[in-house]
């Protein structure tokens, strides 16, 4: 199978994975063309830079001649720091060239920059200030406010106008929905009054909308995503001052693996995590694969010491050239203890807990124990390194007074997971295999149980229909 594997060790923004799609081989034509689709006054500035020494692809968005701003709070204040003391240094040099004083009445200042404040607006007149130019160029922020509330219906409708593929516009408006329910879940509203203000703006319009068509175009079959690394520290919202990753973000990013590398940014945006969240088919480490080629999608910071790009790395898996792996072998620790007197509503409570705490299976067996008292043998399969706090579990809540051990070896079939579409929505499809033949596939419960209760019907008529879905595939 062709997968791409998208790795987030410094965060992950639209702009980012837009780099890495075009570094990755993703004609910029693309891109370029899907933001002309949109009909919203945009285009992209596609360019190279280096962050702590990587090559990586920069895109930026540009709306009516503007470019979008960096969302940080620290790159802003930054930008203002510069620009107030480079204002400083000409006006000294003005003064001082015409004999005026700092009072005088007649300004030397251009109207525009009197008007919103900012002066300098390129890099080189902040040079030419006295003022060092940052290591990377950092764009003028202008009056001109990109981040007015957007509501969804609008945003579906300019998506659908587009002249994109099908699945392209059904993905972005995922996307978009996703990121809609976590901000209406945040602010306590429903999804169509959500407003999204920065997610609304422009430039995150195209990024989600190029997001799903270069995702397509990378032609592969899963994206499948590490863990995030979502930063640190405090950020400006549209709602004033949010700790990060931002609660939009957190609320996007739940069943996924995320940690803090200390780094006081915001490493991963809602934007950015709404992509991952709607195109990662799952989250794990580096999958075995045999790499084809990568890319490197630059953010608009350079940290000392810190990459500050997200890659994407497309290949084929080592399971498709492998799935003439007969099976696999592993060890396992076996767990067992005799029950005759716990409660056997407990004993249901007991199991979910050994499973959410990392036990690979859990099953009970009806015993005849001594005085002829019925019981049950509770057996727990784990890998050994979980097998002492599981025993610890069992002791705490179970009435055992004796826990067995012992390592067995056990060997399994080669497996993996597909999605497949109901009319209800995704299914995952659990797959088993043999030297390359399916033996086995089921759907997967949980998706099931879940679609049957929201949508109020019949659990086996879900997974029947997931079953006939797969088999459709030939």
């Amino acid at each position: 199978m062709r997968i791409a594997y998208l790795e987030c060790f410094s965060g992950m923004s639209g702009d980012m994975f837009m780099g890495a799609l075009v570094d990755a081989g993703v004609p910029a034509r693309v891109l370029e063309e899907t933001v002309a689709a949109l009909g919203v006054g945009a285009r992209l500035e596609i360019s190279r830079g280096l962050r702590s020494g990587i090559s990586a692809t920069k895109v930026d968005v540009w709306v009516e001649g503007e470019k979008d701003l960096p969302r940080n709070t620290e790159v802003r204040e930054r930008i203002r720091h510069i620009e107030e003391t480079a204002l400083r240094k000409l006006r000294g040099k003005t003064e001082e060239a015409h004999g005026h004083s700092h009072e005088h009445p007649h300004s030397h200042e251009h109207p525009e920059h009197q008007q919103h404040g900012d002066l300098p607006s390129l890099p080189g007149e902040i040079s030419r200030a006295g003022v060092p130019a940052p290591h990377e160029p950092l764009p003028h922020e202008h009056g001109h406010d990109h981040s007015h509330g957007r509501g969804l219906t609008e945003i579906r409708g300019i998506i659908s106008a587009a002249s994109i593929s099908s699945s392209a516009k059904k993905t972005a408006i995922r996307i978009f929905e996703a990121l809609g329910a976590a901000e209406a879940k945040i602010h306590d509203t429903s999804l169509e009054s959500v407003h999204f203000h920065e997610v609304g703006a422009v430039d995150a319009l195209v990024d989600i909308v190029c997001a799903a068509v270069g995702a397509e175009a990378l032609g592969v079959e899963a994206i499948i995503c590490s863990p995030l690394n979502v930063g640190g520290g405090m950020v400006n919202c549209a709602h004033g001052t949010f700790p990060v990753p931002a609660p939009a973000t957190v609320e996007l990013l739940k069943d996924a693996p995320v940690y803090s590398s200390g780094l006081q940014a915001e490493l991963v945006t809602p934007t950015g995590a709404a992509i991952v969240k709607t195109l990662a088919r799952r989250f794990g480490a580096f999958p075995e694969m045999t790499i084809e080629k990568s890319g490197y999608g630059a953010g608009s910071r350079d940290f000392p010491g810190h990459p500050n790009v997200v890659r994407l790395v497309i290949g084929e898996t080592a399971a498709v050239a492998s799935l003439a792996a007969k099976t696999a072998t592993e060890s396992i620790t076996v767990l067992e203890a005799n029950l005759d007197d716990l409660n056997p509503q407990v004993f249901g409570y007991v199991m979910d807990r050994l499973l959410e705490e990392g036990a690979l299976d859990v099953f009970g067996t009806p015993v005849q124990m001594k005085k002829s008292r019925p019981g049950t043998l509770l057996t727990v399969l784990c890998k050994p390194e979980d097998a002492g706090k599981l025993t610890q579990l069992i002791f705490t809540e179970t009435t055992t007074l004796g826990v067995r051990r012992r390592k067995e070896v056990r060997q399994t079939l080669a497996r993996r997971w597909e999605n497949v579409q109901t009319q209800w929505g995704e299914v995952r499809i659990k797959i088993a295999s043999m030297n390359g033949a399916v033996t086995n596939f089921a759907p997967e419960y949980e998706d099931c149980r879940r679609i049957a209760a929201e949508h109020h019907v019949p659990l086996k008529q879900v997974m029947g229909e997931a079953v006939e879905a797969y088999r459709g595939r030939g």
